[in-house]
């Protein structure tokens, strides 16, 4: 049956509901850390280094992730997901000593999570859009900032009326209930049935040629496998990206709700915060995610970095001025501006590496995001400890979401193929040098 719609809507509408719960799951840690520390009274380091744990988990499933991409598709990686994030989150409860918080939280859930999550929806998602792709992910992705007011204060609501064991639980149950099934309308790539990126039709003899992405022939001609990719400097400035924006982004995220409750704001509050923050990702990321598709992914990338910087400025702040006016700013710039980055991540890797080899290559980068997500919150519980504040370690996420800014200009996924905002300038300047050549669209 023919549907009056492109199946890609549907994909990023299972998308947008796997990411709602799946990410929000995990983010939950957040509000699991200040009961756990209260119960157990564990050092904050070790408390915190269990989540950290996860991403050096999900850095070993990162790689193996893309390879089951590449030959089994989406549903056998979203479903492995549900069942490893579901067992953790079920588990977890049963904790008495550090190391079953690290084997539920850390090895289950952050395996889980890393294909359920922002990376692997990332390996099949930009395959169903090419004009839209930013705008596509944006949707897709804005489903965390939904999750986020629904899942997270209900979350933190049964801990507060039956503790955080059995909010654990019942995160656990929800997963399996509603991420199984939905999970099965997946498929890899539009070609799979039939169809072709952004639902176009099929181009015929009298059809007008269409304009092509393609700005690098050369680069694009290459058959791009995991090898070759790693031998040139853009994968490794791609690396350095990915690191930095990851290390800023959790370095935040599982720290701020301790954090303001360590200078007197209520747990309410504090909850709140977190919430907030993915809520405003979600016109953030939808907005961000087309303007990508008009001005580039580099000028986006920057907009989040620079956002994040703010955060982390405005944490500093609220140290020596607590105010609610502070706190605004830190959800604003976080959510708003900087979770942008979550609709181009997969779209920069795609637009340079793009090929029967992305899931392997858009995998191993995966490698150099999640030691930064491990590292951020790690080294910002650790400087805490060391100096009992948190006040070097926020200068540095600072300095380190600019770095990676730094780095996507490098990586420079706009020499590669044109966003489709930027079709007509790059082929007027090519009119103006000759004539426009006709270039082989990969997409």
């Amino acid at each position: 049956m023919r549907l009056p719609f492109f199946y890609g809507w549907i994909i990023v509408a299972v998308t947008f509901v796997t990411m709602a719960i799946g990410v929000n799951a995990r983010t939950s840690f957040s509000l699991f850390f200040p009961p756990i520390l209260n119960e157990f009274g564990w050092d904050r380091g070790v408390t915190a280094g269990a989540f950290s744990f996860g991403f050096l988990v999900s850095a070993i499933m990162s790689p193996l992730m893309g390879r089951l991409m590449d030959r089994a598709g989406p549903r056998a990686v979203m479903e492995l997901g549900t069942g490893l994030m579901a067992a953790g989150l079920l588990l977890a409860p049963l904790t008495t000593q550090p190391w079953h918080l690290y084997l539920t939280i850390g090895v289950l859930v952050g395996a889980g999570s890393i294909c359920l999550g922002y990376s692997g929806q990332s390996l099949y998602l930009p395959n169903w859009f090419s004009r839209k792709r930013g705008l596509a992910i944006g949707i897709a992705f804005a489903g965390v900032g939904i999750g986020s007011v629904t899942v997270l204060p209900w979350v933190q609501s049964m801990i507060e009326q039956t503790g955080w064991r059995t909010a654990c639980t019942a995160l656990g149950i929800m997963v399996l209930v509603v991420l199984v099934p939905i999970n099965l309308l997946l498929r890899k790539r539009p070609q799979d049935i039939g169809l072709l990126p952004d639902g176009d039709a099929a181009p015929t003899a009298s059809s007008a040629k269409p304009l092509s992405n393609v700005a690098d022939p050369a680069w694009v001609g290459i058959d791009w496998t995991l090898a070759r990719a790693l031998r040139t400097a853009r994968f490794w400035w791609l690396a350095l990206g990915f690191f930095g924006g990851l290390y800023s982004w959790y370095a935040v995220q599982v720290h701020q709700t301790k954090y303001l409750l360590d200078i007197g704001f209520t747990p309410g509050v504090a909850a709140w915060a977190l919430g907030m923050v993915s809520l405003f990702g979600v016109p953030g990321q939808i907005f961000l995610g087309h303007l990508s598709d008009r001005i580039g992914r580099e000028w986006i990338w920057t907009v989040s970095g620079v956002g994040f910087a703010i955060c982390f400025a405005a944490l500093i702040a609220l140290q020596y001025e607590p105010s609610l006016l502070l706190v605004y700013v830190m959800v604003i710039s976080q959510g708003l501006l900087g979770y942008g980055v979550t609709s181009i991540m997969g779209a920069v890797v795609a637009e340079i590496f793009q090929g029967e080899h992305f899931g392997s290559i858009f995998g191993t980068l995966m490698l150099a995001a999640l030691a930064g997500g491990a590292a951020g919150p790690f080294v910002t519980g650790a400087l805490h400890d060391a100096t009992g504040t948190y006040t070097l370690a926020f200068a540095i996420g600072a300095f380190i979401s600019l770095a990676a800014a730094a780095a996507i200009w490098m990586a420079a996924p706009g020499k590669v193929r044109v966003v489709a905002g930027r079709l007509h300038l790059a082929h007027g300047a090519q009119s103006g040098n000759g004539g426009i050549r006709p270039l082989a669209d990969s997409n």
